[in-house]
C-alpha cells in the first residue's frame, strides 16, 4: 500500500519579493511555477492586470514577469500573482526624489541612542491616511501565499474573507471601512451589524457623519460592506466590532479607530477657528469647537529640529475671562479676540460651564471603567466629602446587598470601597455609587483568560471506515475551540462527515468511516494553545474464516479446494508448487462472495503437489496438500524385499521440501514389501548455511522406529509416525526452526532393505533488525539507517517497514507499507521541534519479524538560514576583521554559533579561522600572511548542522589601506550649537584616517580641562561629552586629527543659553483718560543670548489678579489702553529670550488712578424666554416578532423641556428595577434593551415620559418565537422541496 503523499503548498517555484523603487524608474517583478504550461494571472490590488504602456506581462516556459515603467507615487500599492489555486501577495514601494534628499545628507554614524543629544532626534513624520480606504501599517516581510479568496494579512477563520483593519485619520478628513463575506456556500443572504463599544449599534446613527453602504458582486458571490466616516471628530476614536451573521453562522471582528487632532499652523487666523463644520449654510447646522483658541501653542519651536525648547506663559485665556466676567460684557470681550460668531460663543460656554460643575459629594470618583480578569477580584473605591455620608451602590440599577463573600462593602474614613470577589461573566455590568442626589458610575469589564490545553492530541493509525475520535482537555469547562485540518477550518456540513463534541472541560472530534482522503495533520486551538496529532488511515486486515485443508484422493475423483476471507472484493491467484493455476477444461476457479474455489476434476497422478492460494495485496497465503492415491494391483510374491517408492530422492536443492515454521510438516512415503518391512526414521541435523549466533554446528542424529504397524520408539511428543497398507507417513505438528535437516527412511524385512534420504528447510520470519540509527535531521525529516537481522529466517528479506511516535505518545504510526528494499530511509511530514522515536520491522516471504528496540529520541529541526551581509571591517598587513548579522530564520532549536573558513584564490581547501565556534556576530582573525589573496565564508551552526555558507563577493587582499586623515563633522555642527543651562552635551564626530591618527581637543587655543569636559576616542570617531552645562562651556571648540605630519581641523562652537534677568527701572511716565504711559531699561543679564521681547502685565489694586496687556513686546515703553475708570492700576514687566520669561518680575513703584468722568452706566434688563415644552413622541414604538435567547432591543424619539422621566412598564407593569432590561436615553432616543428574551417575556410594552409641563405615552407589542430545532429546520426544507 502506497504512503499516502502530502499535498504540494505551492504551484510556484520562485515568488516575487517585496521591492523598493525611485520614482521615475521601472520595476521587473519574476516568478517560476512547478509546471511550464500553469496559467499565470497579476492582479494590482484584485485587479486584473493587462498588458499596455503602463504594464508589460511575458511568459517564457515556466519562467513569468511583470514591468512597470516609469513608476510614481501611485504605483504604490499592493500586487499579487496567481497560478492555480496559490496567490502571492507582494508589494511595490516607490521612494519620491525629495523624501531621498534629506536621507543622504545624514552623518553614517549615529551616537549612541542612550547618549544621543535631543536636538538630533528628527521628528516622526506623521503618514497621513491615502485615500478613504482604512490600511494597516505594513511591514517588510516574504511575500504571504494563500488561496484565491481575498486576503487581507491576517489569519482568515469564520465567514469573513476580508476584515476591517484597524485605522487613523485626523480630524475633519474622512476614513472607510471594509469586510467582505462571501455567500458561495450559503442559503441567505448574510446580515452585517456594526457597533461602537459594547452595545452601540451603527445603524440608527446614519446621517451627516455616518455611511452604511452595501454591494454585491454576482460574479464572485461576494458581499462587500462599508461603513464611512465624514468629517471625522475628536470623540469617534474607540473601539468598534463588525459582526455578520447568517442562519447558525455567525462571525465577528474588532477593529480600532485613532482621531488625530489637525497639526498647528503657525500664525493662529482666530476667525478660522469659529468656522463652522457644516458646510449647508444654515445658522445652527454645525457644531463650533472653540478648542482651538483655549490655550496658545506652547511653543513656535516644538515643530523644528533646532536645539531649544522655549516655553512661554500663555496670554489672557479667552474662555477664563468669559467665565468670570458679567454677561453684558461678553459683546466687548469677543470683539477684542476677534471672535464674531456671538451666538456659537454662547453655546460653547453654557456647555463649558456645566461641565465643569464640580461634585460636592465626591472628593475622588470612580474611574470611567475597570477591568478585570475572570476569577480574580476587584476593589472600586470613592472619596467621599463628609466622612458620616452614607454611599449606595447599583449594579445595572438594581441595589446590590452583601450577601456572603460575594460582594464586600468597606467604610475607612472617606473613603468607601466595593470589593468583588471570584468575578465571573455575569459581573461583566454598570456600577455606580450613589450619595444623596450624587452619583458617579463606571463599567466593568471581566476578561476571560486564556484557554490552555491540559491534554494533546494523539496520532492515530486507523483502519479504512472506522470510527476516529481525536480528544483532548482544556483548562476550562465551557471554552470554545477550533479544529482545522491541514491548516483548514473543520466546520458542521450536511454529510455529518465531522462532529464536535464537548464535555466540560473534554473536546473531541470525530470522524465517522474514515477514508484515505482523511489522512493528514488535525490542530485544535485555544486562544492560549493548540496541539497536532496526525491520523493515518490503512487498509483493512484481510482475516480468513475458513482455510484451505489438505486432500487425498483417488483417480478419476474430483478435488475441490475451498478457503473464505472477510472482504468480498479481494480477489486471488491459485498456485501449485509456485507455478500459477491456469482455467481449463478439468480445472475451475471461482470466487462467489467471500468463498474462493479451486476445482479440479478426474484427477491424475501429476496433479499431486503443494496448492496455494495468495489474495491480491497482502503479504500472506493458504497452502493445503494434495495427495493423489494410486491403487495397484499386482502379483506379490510371498518373499519380496521392501522398496521406497520416492519420485525425488537425495540431497540436491531440487529435492530439498521447504516447509514454513509453525506449519505441519508430512511426509507420507510409498513403500512395498512381503513381508511387512520395519520402518526407521532417522533425522541428521546438519549446519545450516544462515543460523544464529550461538548455536551449535555439527551432526546429531534422532531415530523413531515402527513395526507391524506400532510405533516401537517415539522421540519427541510433537512428532507422529503412522503406517498403513502400502505407505508410511511421518508427521511433525508445529514445526520449528531446529526441525531443520535430512530424515531417512530404512524399511528392512528378512528379503532385504531400501534406504532413501529427503532433505527439509524450515524457514520463517527473520529476526527484528538492531535499534535504528538516525544519520541525519531536517526541518520535518529525518534519515534513519539500520543493518540487516542477524538471521533471515531461510528467505531472503525481501524489505523492511518502519514505524514512529512521538516521544510522549503510546501510539506508533506506520510509515510504509510496501516492503522497503534499503536499509537508509528518509522520513517525512513530522511536526518541527517535537521528539521522536523509530523501529523498524524485517520482512521475508514468509511474513514480518518482531519490531527492533527503539532509536534514540530525535527533535527535527532544519538547519538555520545563511548568515546575511557578511562584510570586512577593518583589514591590515597580517589579519582582517568580518562582521555579519544573524540569520533570518534560526528555527525551533538554538543557534549554537557560527564557523569561519577561508581559503585561497584558486584552491578549494578551506582552512578553519579558529577552533569551534564563535557566538558572536564579529571575529578579528589575525596571523595572515601579506599579499595573500583570500576568500572568506561564514556558516551558521545548530543542532541539524551546519547552514550555508554566506560569502563575500571577490577574494581579498591582506594589505592594509592607508588613508588620509579626515573629520567628517556633522552638519547640525556647522552653525552654533544652542544649549540650555543644565542640559546634557552628547557630540560624537566621525573621522578617518589609517593607522589610527591621533585625536586633540582645544578651547580657545588651550587644552580641555578634563574635570569640566570628558571626551573618549576610538578608531573611527570622539565623542565630546558635558554632563550638566554652564555658561561657562560657550565658546569655541577646536579638533584636530594627525598622522605624523598630515593633520585634519575642525571647529564647534557652543552657547550656553539661560532665562534672562528681570527689566530694570520700571515707571509710570504719564496717566491721562483711560491710559498710562510705562518706561523701563533692558536687563543687566540678557542670559547669554538676544532679549526677544517683554511682557506687561497691569492687575487692579482691589483684586491683584494680573492680566497680559503686551506679549512679546520689543521696545522699552508702551501705553497700557482701555483701563476702566475708577480703578487703581499697578504694573510690572517680564524679560523674554529664547528660553523663555525671566523667573522674577520688575514692579513698578507707582501705581495709577483711572479718574471716574460722573457717568453712571445702567444695564439693560432682559426677560428670560420660557422654554419649557410638554413630553412628546416624535417617533412611536413599532410593534416586533423576535427569537428567544436572541437581545431584543425597542427604540422610540422623544422630545420635551426639561428632560421628561422615562418609564417602561410591561403588561401595565413597572419593570423599572428589574435587571433583565436596560434602558437607555441619549439625544432624544429612548431605548429599551431585552437581554435574552424567553417565551414569557412576550407582551405590551408601554412607555411613559413625564416632567412638569405634563406627559405622553406610546406602546407597542412584542412576540417572542422559540427557536427551531435544526431537525425541524431540515425536515420544513424538504418538505417545501
Amino acid at each position: 500500500m502506497p504512503e499516502p503523499v502530502k499535498k504540494a503548498g505551492s504551484a510556484f517555484a520562485k515568488k516575487p519579493k517585496t521591492q523598493e523603487a525611485d520614482e521615475g524608474s521601472s520595476v521587473v517583478f519574476e516568478a517560476e511555477t512547478e509546471k511550464p504550461d500553469a496559467k499565470v494571472k497579476w492582479q494590482c490590488n484584485t485587479k486584473d492586470i493587462a498588458n499596455g504602456n503602463k504594464y508589460v506581462v511575458t511568459a517564457n516556459g515556466n519562467k513569468h514577469s511583470l514591468s512597470i515603467k516609469a513608476v510614481t507615487a501611485e504605483d504604490t500599492n499592493v500586487y499579487a500573482v496567481i497560478a492555480g489555486g496559490s496567490k502571492v501577495k507582494f508589494e511595490l514601494k516607490v521612494v519620491s526624489k525629495q523624501a531621498e534628499a534629506p536621507a543622504a545628507a545624514e552623518p553614517s554614524v549615529q551616537p549612541p541612542a542612550a547618549e544621543q543629544p535631543p536636538a538630533g532626534d528628527p521628528p516622526a513624520a506623521e503618514q497621513p491616511p491615502t485615500g478613504n480606504k482604512s490600511t494597516a501599517p505594513t511591514q517588510d516581510a516574504p511575500p504571504a501565499e494563500d488561496k484565491l479568496a481575498p486576503d487581507t494579512r491576517q489569519d482568515l477563520t469564520g465567514l469573513f474573507t476580508e476584515k476591517p483593519q484597524s485605522g487613523e485619520v485626523t480630524m475633519g478628513q474622512n476614513i472607510t471601512f471594509v469586510a467582505k463575506v462571501n455567500s458561495s456556500t450559503m442559503l441567505k443572504k448574510p446580515t452585517v451589524k456594526w457597533f461602537k463599544g459594547k452595545w452601540m449599534d451603527l445603524a440608527s446613527k446614519s446621517g451627516k457623519h455616518l455611511q452604511l453602504k452595501e454591494t454585491y458582486d454576482r460574479n464572485t458571490k461576494v458581499y462587500t460592506f462599508e461603513m464611512q466616516i465624514i468629517a471625522a471628530k475628536a470623540n469617534f476614536s474607540g473601539a468598534y466590532r463588525c459582526e455578520v451573521s447568517s442562519r447558525d453562522k455567525f462571525d465577528s471582528c474588532n477593529f480600532d479607530l485613532t482621531v488625530h487632532e489637525a497639526c498647528a499652523v503657525e500664525g493662529l487666523d482666530i476667525r478660522a477657528a469659529f468656522r463652522r463644520t457644516s458646510t449647508d449654510g444654515k445658522e445652527d447646522s454645525g457644531e463650533l469647537d472653540f478648542t482651538s483658541l483655549l490655550k496658545k501653542s506652547s511653543s513656535f519651536l516644538k515643530s523644528s529640529n533646532r536645539v531649544v525648547q522655549v516655553n512661554t506663559e500663555p496670554d489672557s485665556d479667552v474662555w477664563e475671562v468669559l467665565r468670570h466676567a458679567p454677561a453684558t460684557e461678553y459683546e466687548k470681550i469677543a470683539f477684542q479676540h476677534g471672535i464674531t460668531d456671538l451666538r456659537g460663543m454662547l453655546k460653547r460656554l453654557k456647555k463649558m460651564k456645566k461641565e465643569e460643575k464640580k461634585s460636592e459629594a465626591f472628593l475622588k470618583k470612580l474611574d470611567p471603567a475597570y477591568q478585570v480578569t475572570k476569577g480574580h477580584k476587584i476593589k472600586l473605591a470613592v472619596e467621599v466629602a463628609n466622612a458620616d455620608d452614607e454611599v449606595k451602590w447599583l449594579k445595572n440599577g438594581q441595589d446590590l446587598q452583601q450577601t456572603g463573600s460575594k460582594y464586600i462593602f468597606e467604610s475607612v474614613g472617606n473613603m468607601r470601597y466595593l470589593t468583588i470577589n471570584h468575578c465571573s461573566l455575569a459581573d461583566d455590568a454598570t456600577y455606580t455609587c450613589v450619595v444623596g442626589e450624587e452619583k458617579c458610575t463606571t463599567e466593568l469589564f471581566v476578561k476571560e483568560p486564556p484557554v490552555l490545553i491540559t491534554k494533546n492530541l494523539e496520532d492515530q493509525m486507523v483502519m479504512k471506515d472506522e470510527r476516529v475520535e481525536f480528544e483532548c482537555e482544556v483548562s476550562e469547562e465551557g471554552a470554545n475551540v477550533k479544529w482545522e485540518k491541514d491548516g483548514v477550518e473543520l466546520t458542521r456540513d450536511e454529510s455529518f462527515k465531522y462532529r464536535f463534541k464537548k464535555d466540560g472541560c473534554k473536546h473531541v472530534l470525530i470522524i465517522n468511516e474514515a477514508t484515505k482522503e482523511d489522512c493528514g495533520h488535525y490542530k485544535v486551538k485555544s486562544n492560549g494553545g493548540e496541539s497536532v496529532a496526525e491520523l493515518m488511515v490503512q487498509e483493512k486486515d484481510l482475516e480468513v474464516y475458513q482455510s484451505i485443508a489438505d486432500l487425498s484422493v483417488k483417480a478419476k475423483d474430483e478435488a475441490v479446494f475451498k478457503c473464505e476471507v472477510s472482504d468480498e472484493t479481494v480477489k486471488g491467484t491459485w498456485f501449485k508448487n509456485g507455478v500459477e493455476v491456469k482455467h481449463d477444461g478439468r480445472i475451475n476457479i471461482s470466487h462467489i462472495g467471500r468463498i474462493h474455489k479451486l476445482t479440479i476434476g478426474d484427477v491424475k497422478p501429476e496433479d499431486e503437489g503443494d496448492y496455494t492460494f495468495v489474495p491480491d495485496g497482502y503479504a500472506f497465503n493458504l497452502s493445503a496438500k494434495l495427495n493423489f492415491l494410486e491403487v495397484k494391483i499386482d502379483y506379490v510374491p510371498r518373499q519380496d524385499p521392501p522398496k521406497i517408492h520416492l519420485d525425488c530422492m537425495g540431497r540436491t536443492a531440487e529435492s530439498t521440501i521447504v516447509v514454513v515454521a509453525g506449519n505441519k510438516l508430512r511426509l507420507d512415503v510409498p513403500i512395498t514389501g512381503d513381508p511387512a518391512p520395519t520402518v526407521i526414521w532417522t533425522k541428521a541435523e546438519k549446519a545450516s548455511s544462515v543460523k544464529p549466533e550461538g548455536e551449535e554446528k555439527g551432526k546429531k542424529t534422532t531415530s523413531w522406529t515402527m513395526n507391524n504397524g506400532e510405533v516401537v520408539t517415539e522421540g519427541d511428543g510433537r512428532v507422529h509416525v503412522e503406517s498403513s497398507k502400502g505407505h508410511c507417513i511421518f508427521t511433525i505438528e508445529g514445526t520449528e526452526r531446529q526441525d531443520e535437516g535430512i530424515y531417512s527412511v530404512v524399511v528392512r524385512n528378512p528379503a532385504g532393505e531400501d534406504t532413501a534420504d529427503i532433505n527439509v528447510k524450515v524457514v520463517d520470519v527473520p529476526d527484528p533488525p538492531q535499534a535504528p540509527r538516525i544519520l541525519s535531521v531536517g526541518e520535518d525529516s529525518c534519515v534513519v539507517e539500520w543493518d540487516p537481522p542477524v538471521f533471515d529466517g531461510g528467505q531472503p528479506v525481501i524489505g523492511y517497514v518502519l514505524e514512529r511516535k512521538k516521544k510522549k505518545s503510546y501510539r506508533w504510526m506506520r510509515l510504509n507499507f510496501d516492503p522497503y528494499p534499503d536499509t537508509t530511509y528518509e522520513a517525512k511530514r513530522m511536526i518541527e521541534g517535537v521528539p521522536y522515536e523509530m523501529r523498524v520491522y524485517a520482512v521475508n516471504s514468509i511474513g514480518m519479524s518482531r519490531h527492533s528496540p527503539a532509536s534514540q529520541p530525535f527533535v527535527p529541526v532544519a538547519p538555520t538560514s545563511e548568515p546575511i551581509g557578511l562584510c570586512v571591517d577593518d583589514i591590515s598587513d597580517t589579519s582582517i576583521s568580518l562582521k555579519w548579522r544573524p540569520p533570518e530564520r534560526i528555527g525551533s532549536a538554538e543557534l549554537e554559533g557560527y564557523g569561519v573558513e577561508y581559503c585561497k584564490e584558486g584552491t578549494d581547501e578551506w582552512v578553519p579561522a579558529f577552533e569551534g565556534l564563535t557566538d558572536r556576530t564579529s571575529v578579528i582573525i589575525r596571523d595572515l600572511t601579506t599579499g595573500d589573496k583570500l576568500q572568506f565564508r561564514v556558516r551558521a551552526h545548530n543542532m541539524a548542522g551546519p547552514s550555508a555558507p554566506a560569502g563575500l563577493a571577490q577574494p581579498i587582499t591582506i594589505r592594509e589601506i592607508m588613508q588620509r586623515p579626515k573629520i567628517w563633522l556633522p552638519r547640525t555642527l556647522r552653525q552654533t550649537l544652542i544649549k540650555t543651562v543644565g542640559d546634557s552635551v552628547n557630540l560624537v564626530i566621525p573621522f578617518q584616517g589609517k593607522p589610527r591618527p591621533k585625536v586633540m581637543w582645544s578651547k580657545d587655543g588651550e587644552p580641555l580641562n578634563p574635570k569640566l569636559v570628558s571626551v573618549r576616542n576610538c578608531d573611527t570617531d570622539t565623542i565630546f561629552f558635558i554632563r550638566k552645562s554652564e555658561r561657562c562651556h560657550s565658546g569655541k571648540y577646536d579638533l584636530q586629527v594627525q598622522i605624523e605630519n598630515v593633520e585634519d581641523t575642525a571647529s564647534v562652537m557652543i552657547q550656553i543659553v539661560d532665562l534672562p534677568g528681570p527689566p530694570e527701572g520700571l515707571r509710570i511716565m504719564d496717566v491721562w483718560g483711560f491710559n498710562v504711559a510705562l518706561e523701563w531699561k533692558p536687563p543687566k543679564d540678557n542670559g547669554n543670548c538676544e532679549i526677544t521681547g517683554y511682557t506687561i502685565q497691569k492687575a487692579d489694586k482691589k483684586t491683584m489678579e494680573w492680566f497680559t496687556v503686551f506679549e512679546q513686546f520689543r521696545r522699552t515703553n508702551c501705553v497700557a489702553s482701555d483701563l476702566i475708570m475708577g480703578n487703581e492700576y499697578v504694573f510690572r514687566a517680564f524679560a523674554a529670550n529664547l528660553v523663555g520669561l525671566s523667573p522674577e518680575p520688575c514692579n513698578a513703584k507707582d501705581s495709577a488712578y483711572i479718574q471716574k468722568t460722573g457717568i453712571d452706566y445702567k444695564s439693560p434688563t432682559y426677560k428670560n424666554h420660557d422654554f419649557s415644552e410638554a413630553p412628546k413622541f416624535t417617533h412611536p414604538l413599532v410593534n416586533r416578532s423576535v427569537i428567544a435567547g436572541y437581545n431584543a432591543t425597542l427604540s422610540c424619539s422623544l422630545r420635551g423641556i426639561p428632560k421628561p422621566k422615562v418609564t417602561w412598564y410591561k403588561n401595565k407593569m413597572d419593570i423599572s428595577n428589574e435587571a433583565k432590561y436596560r434602558m437607555l436615553s441619549q439625544q432624544g432616543i429612548v431605548t429599551l434593551e431585552i437581554r435574552k428574551p424567553c417565551l414569557f417575556d412576550g407582551g405590551v410594552y408601554t412607555c411613559k415620559a413625564v416632567n412638569g409641563s405634563g406627559e405622553d405615552v406610546v406602546e407597542c407589542k412584542l412576540e417572542v418565537r422559540p427557536q427551531v430545532a435544526k431537525e425541524e429546520k431540515k425536515k420544513e426544507i424538504n418538505g417545501s422541496g
